[in-house]
């Protein structure tokens, strides 16, 4: 059968190139990842100079000497040895171990309080709440306090809470003391209150960030099933609610842990905590073995945080 001379020049025509230019980096050369890693770069330069290298710093600081007037570079344990002097006696805890049992006393109390708190306001503005204009105002008002600084929030407790202050003057006018309460400032409630006043909101938010993205549907679902409220709570918006609690819970500790200002104002300077020891330490110029504590301080919280985080993973529910 005969050809024509269309058909032949078609057939011996070469294949034509594919218009498929593939990604930049592949009409380079390069690898087909290699873009992802080059838009990660400027993320991972910031977390390696303003994380990665002062930890490395601190790290490093913690094994030198030191004397009254300079720091010696080299390597020693003298200074987490010193930390953890006249430790191994049991019958009575060394000044290191009381101190960490009390900056966790308070890190304990302030999680249990702001969690219970935090869990009230959200749970009231995710699910009583029905106007999302409402429900804005009433967010943007949680948030008031922060338009001003932490010292200027601590500060206004010492007129209300002062022996010759409101809340005093208040019980003994209706009776109920005959005498002002000294335990009302600096003292250990005074600083759990300015604690809880000062971060309650890190709990509330995530936590209400994780209510909002609970299907209503379930919640209908078990109530159809015949489930109480209380049985609701515990079964359906607890369990969905575990990535908000964990992250707040995450904030509130490792705030609380490392905080000093707030535990020297309301505390009255008479309260120890680790980061005021800290604090103290590098006042004295004593690098070395503010930053062995800090490294200790590190630890401590690292686990607590690794604790957490194996109750949800974090990552999988974001």
């Amino acid at each position: 059968m005969s050809t024509s001379p269309l058909t032949s020049s078609i057939a011996a025509a070469p294949p034509a190139r594919s218009t498929d230019t593939g990604t930049g980096a592949g009409r380079r050369g390069l690898p087909q990842g290699f873009s992802a890693w080059w838009q990660a770069l400027p993320m991972s330069l910031v977390f390696l100079l303003f994380f990665l290298v002062p930890l490395a710093l601190i790290l490093m600081v913690s094994f030198w000497n030191y004397n009254e007037y300079e720091l010696l570079p080299g390597f020693t344990l003298d200074n987490y040895a010193s930390i953890f002097r006249g430790c191994s006696n049991t019958a009575d805890w060394c000044v290191t171990l009381r101190t960490y049992w009390s900056t966790l006393k308070f890190g304990l109390l302030v999680w249990a309080i702001t969690l219970a708190l935090g869990f009230t306001v959200a749970y009231f503005l995710a699910f009583h709440v029905r106007s999302s204009t409402v429900q804005t105002l009433l967010f943007v008002l949680c948030t008031i306090p922060f338009w001003t600084s932490n010292v200027i929030r601590m500060i206004s407790w010492v007129p209300l809470l002062g022996r010759n202050g409101l809340v005093n003057q208040t019980l003994q006018g209706l009776g109920l003391t005959s005498a002002p309460l000294d335990w009302l400032l600096f003292s250990d409630f005074s600083v759990v209150l300015a604690f809880v006043h000062l971060y309650t909101m890190f709990m509330i938010v995530p936590i209400f960030n994780s209510m909002m993205r609970i299907d209503r549907s379930l919640i209908e679902a078990a109530s159809d099933s015949g489930a109480s409220g209380w049985q609701t709570l515990w079964n359906v918006i607890v369990p969905l609610s575990k990535t908000g609690i964990i992250i707040g819970s995450i904030f509130v500790i490792t705030i609380v842990m490392g905080d000093f200002v707030t535990i020297g104002v309301m505390g009255g300077q008479q309260i120890a905590s680790v980061g005021k020891i800290i604090q103290v330490q590098t006042s004295y110029l004593q690098f070395p073995l503010a930053a062995a504590n800090a490294v200790i301080l590190l630890v401590v919280v690292m686990m607590m945080i690794w604790a957490l985080t194996r109750l949800v993973d974090i990552r999988k529910e974001l």
